[in-house]
């Protein structure tokens, strides 16, 4: 069916199921957003937007809104005017939310992959908790592109479950590499040095995370469980750091729930058996990802306090991104044999005039990662180990790796506190 047709199929109020990142389908919402007023109360739910198409519009949010889970460039504006809506949530949980009945899904609007010979189209490029919401909704409707990856796992839609089909032909949607800088550079060096050979890779996105990356390139059978792959990835495939024979779970297999990349990653995922995308209740949930032995994390915060606690999310009570796997895989990391979980941020913001690391998270905060799950915290100026320190030894190896223009401040709060 032609795109504008497939949206005779919605109904006033409907909650419409929106895979994570590029497997936004463009043509449908594209076509929703030009017919948007003929609507009432429609709520387009999301990971990580990638396109702010015309329906984030403020003038016609009654008509059709977007509901954020994680909140990127296109729909921070939304959330942070109060004309779309945020969703906290944790990425593990989100196909539990759906299938118990806590978050709508009335229709899905997905990506996917020419159908095989046995009549199945994969839901490659974001399989996260698309496929729970292809099961519970009423309408199921994919655009069907030829250039999106036939991959591997549990990513899989049978014709029979869909509703209709739109086609289209245009290239995916091409995300590179965050800049990196010396700063990012200096943090991911204490990272790579603390990564052995065989250990299974969790690396989100940012600049930090990639710089962690670019550094890894001289180690051996690395392996990958992840909520994304990304082109850094694929740089330690092609140099041969990333084996993935030394995983404990899935040995050989390269796990992950999204790709977020160039064309050349998507065409590394199809029909690559090397490759598995998995909904985002395996990849995710910690019990699974602790069974790799020696499982590093790597994500990125905002800020941290004295105690550890991590504002990984906001900027003070403005929504700003969302919890999004952080939490995750920092508790998988803790429970894995041999595993390390790392929060990395840059020392300071806005030209070095404000440390991230502060005596408490700044009023109205959303608090992300806690205080008893973080253990390495990583800044340019080094690393401090949190778990089964008190308190005083918390402050005392966080303010070591502040930036040293606010270790003094940060000295006189903490004796304030009564924290030495």
């Amino acid at each position: 069916m032609a795109a504008a047709d497939a949206l005779d199929l919605l109904r006033d109020s409907d909650m419409i199921i929106v895979p994570t990142g590029v497997g936004e389908p463009p043509t449908l919402l594209t076509a929703l957003s030009e017919q948007r007023r003929r609507f009432h109360d429609v709520k387009v739910a999301q990971i990580l937007a990638m396109r702010k198409f015309d329906y984030f519009d403020c003038d016609t949010a009654a008509h059709v809104r977007h509901a954020a889970l994680f909140l990127g460039g296109a729909s921070r504006a939304a959330c942070q005017g109060g004309w779309g809506d945020f969703i906290p949530n944790y990425f593990s949980e989100i196909p539990g939310l759906i299938e118990r009945g806590y978050m709508p899904a009335d229709v899905v609007f997905a990506m996917a992959s020419s159908m095989n010979d046995q009549g199945y189209f994969a839901i490659s490029l974001g399989t996260d908790y698309t496929m729970a919401a292809i099961a519970k909704a009423r309408v199921v409707v994919l655009e069907v592109n030829p250039n999106v990856p036939f991959a591997h796992g549990q990513c899989h839609v049978h014709v029979s479950q869909v509703t209709g089909l739109v086609e289209s032909d245009a290239p995916i949607l091409e995300v590179g590499l965050p800049k990196i800088g010396p700063v990012q550079e200096a943090i991911g060096k204490y990272v790579a040095d603390m990564i052995d050979d065989g250990a299974t890779l969790q690396i989100g996105y940012g600049g930090i995370p990639d710089a962690v990356v670019m550094q890894l390139t001289a180690k051996h059978d690395l392996g990958v469980h992840t909520e994304m792959l990304g082109d850094g990835i694929l740089t330690l495939v092609e140099c041969g750091a990333i084996t993935n024979r030394k995983k404990t779970l899935l040995p050989g297999k390269m796990v992950a729930t999204f790709a977020l990349g160039s064309r050349k990653l998507y065409e590394y995922m199809h029909h690559n058996p090397a490759v598995e995308m998995h909904p985002s209740n395996f990849t995710n949930d910690p019990y699974n990802a602790a069974q790799n032995d020696n499982l590093m994390s790597i994500n990125a915060s905002l800020q941290i306090d004295l105690l550890g606690q991590c504002g990984s999310e906001s900027i003070a009570h403005l929504p700003y991104s969302g919890t999004g796997g952080q939490v995750d895989f920092v508790r998988a990391a803790n429970r894995s044999r041999g595993g390390k979980s790392f929060i990395v941020l840059p020392s300071t913001a806005k030209d070095n005039t404000i440390s991230r690391i502060v005596p408490m998270l700044t009023s109205g905060t959303h608090a992300t990662t806690s205080k008893n799950d973080v253990n390495y915290v990583v800044t340019e100026f080094g690393v401090a180990q949190l778990r089964g320190k008190s308190a005083k030894q918390r402050a005392q190896a966080l303010i070591a790796i502040a930036h040293p223009d606010f270790r003094a401040e940060l000295r006189e709060a903490a004796n304030k506190m009564s924290v030495f």
